[in-house]
């Protein structure tokens, strides 16, 4: 679908293709006993101060985009089955649209209120005071419906009816003791009967929804698009992308889930919606297209090893190197939508204009690429690898420890893509511990797995009864 020109106006009319992105969710972990969240406890850059005001803005500034493309930046980790851009070349299969002339950027920035995170713990029925703690604002108790939000916006949070990690978080009826205040543990699977209502089959589709709805009015994204259509045994998730001035959104989405009993059983997202900035210039579909396969490349050839067909020295003898492999098909691009997708603007979570192309892999799957659709002549170059400002550290959640005399292990999961650092402080009473993560090649793709990972921190004396708490999460950590 191709945009027209307005002969009075001069602006180019907003004309959209039809939805045909197919959104590759993030899977829900649900392990027995309760659900098992992997919060993200902090988000946004050093800049503590509000994202500037809408009016007033002349020229934009240049636009120090993080995310993939012609603003260089970290790039995302690629789930396993989408296509590698490193290497892989899009070609659209008809016209695509020429989306509008301009569009605003939406920025965080601040600090999360107390008021704020109570407005969300009243919706999820989360009691007690808000509480802020190393960046963290906790409400709720240990083995109560809890919610944790990050301190600088856009305020990642993440909720949980069975407590925080490292307590007991629910009783499996007729099994367990009992705890004081302790909920039962749901059922996950599908099996019927029984006087626990989580062990029955999960709720509808629109009873699912309606559960959420109180939790995405708190949030002011009761007009987001739904999707309860995915089910993990007894629990169905509803995810929500937030419209935002009309326009769809793309990465900035809150995910939560339903208990065959038609409550909330967990939940992440963020709890502020990005402020409207700078009015920056768009390209049409197809020069999107052309930047995203300009970024992407050819595969980039391996280096030593092996001999090119230069003649060699008897001396400097080595095998030839393998015929190169024969260039990819191109992914088909099937449809393209204009929206905001999450990205991160000088280290700051964004919405970002861009264009969702609908990419044919093959086997009736069609996955989601999100290209910035900002024209290039306004965003950042990304600096050479000898100056390239560091990616910024990512905290992880400590599961559990080991202690061995003047040494602590920690334990902790993580990706591939990244080096883990740990640290402790120590007082008399507790051993506060930390672990972040940086990438260890920003800039290039990374196959997303996750595996636990453990860091030895030297201790100043023995813990001799002392708590092991995680920086992170405010949570005592459990012994191994």
């Amino acid at each position: 679908m191709v945009g027209t020109e307005d002969g009075t106006s001069g602006k180019r009319r907003r004309k959209y293709s039809p939805p045909v992105v197919a959104s590759v969710a993030a899977a829900v972990l649900l392990a027995g006993g309760g659900g098992a969240y992997w919060a993200v406890a902090a988000g946004g850059g050093d800049d503590d101060g509000a994202p500037a005001p809408a009016a007033a803005r002349g020229t934009p500034p240049p636009l120090a985009l993080d995310a993939p493309g012609p603003g260089g930046g970290p790039a995302p980790g690629i789930a396993v089955g989408e296509p590698d851009p490193n290497g892989t070349r899009y070609r659209a299969a008809g016209t695509l649209p020429d989306g509008p002339r301009s569009s605003p950027v939406y920025l965080t920035g601040g600090e999360v209120t107390r008021d704020e995170v109570a407005r969300l713990a009243g919706a999820l029925g989360v009691t007690g005071e808000p509480r802020l703690a190393d960046g963290l604002w906790t409400a709720g108790a240990t083995a109560q419906p809890t919610v944790q939000v990050a301190l600088k916006g856009p305020g990642n949070w993440s909720y949980s009816r069975y407590g925080i990690a490292g307590a007991k978080p629910c009783v499996h009826p007729g099994k367990d003791t009992p705890g004081e205040g302790a909920p039962p543990c749901p059922s996950h699977r599908d099996r019927p009967g029984g006087s626990d209502p989580a062990a029955s089959r999960p709720v509808s589709e629109e009873r699912a929804k309606a559960a959420a709805l109180p939790v995405l009015k708190a949030l002011g994204q009761q007009d987001a698009k739904l999707d309860a259509g995915r089910v993990f045994g007894a629990v169905r998730s509803v995810t929500a992308d937030p419209v935002v001035d009309s326009l769809p959104t793309y990465g900035w989405q809150t995910a939560l889930q339903v208990a065959a009993d038609g409550r909330v059983a967990g939940g992440s997202g963020q709890l502020r919606m990005p402020a409207k900035g700078h009015d920056y210039p768009v390209v049409s579909a197809a020069r999107a297209l052309e930047e995203l396969n300009r970024a992407g490349g050819p595969a980039k050839p391996l280096l030593g090893g092996c001999a090119t067909p230069v003649p060699l020295g008897a001396d400097d003898a080595a095998p030839p190197c393998p015929a190169a492999p024969p260039p990819r098909e191109p992914v088909v691009i099937r449809g393209a939508t204009f929206a905001l997708s999450a990205q991160s603007v000088a280290g700051r979570p964004a919405l970002v204009p861009s264009w969702l192309f609908a990419a044919d892999v093959g086997g009736g799957t069609t996955v989601t690429v999100a290209q910035p659709a900002v024209d290039p002549k306004y965003l950042v170059k990304q600096a050479s690898s000898a100056g390239a400002k560091p990616s910024p550290a990512s905290p992880m959640r400590v599961t559990s420890y080991r202690a061995d005399g003047r040494q602590l292990t920690l334990h902790f999961w993580g990706g591939m893509c990244s080096d883990y650092a740990a640290s402790a402080e120590q007082s008399a009473a507790a051993v506060t511990v930390r672990v972040t993560g940086t990438e260890k090649e920003p800039g290039r793709p990374c196959v997303l797995a996750a595996r636990e990972f453990d860091r030895n921190v030297p201790l100043e004396k023995p813990l001799d009864g002392r708590k092991v708490v995680d920086m992170v999460t405010g949570a005592t950590v459990p012994r191994s």
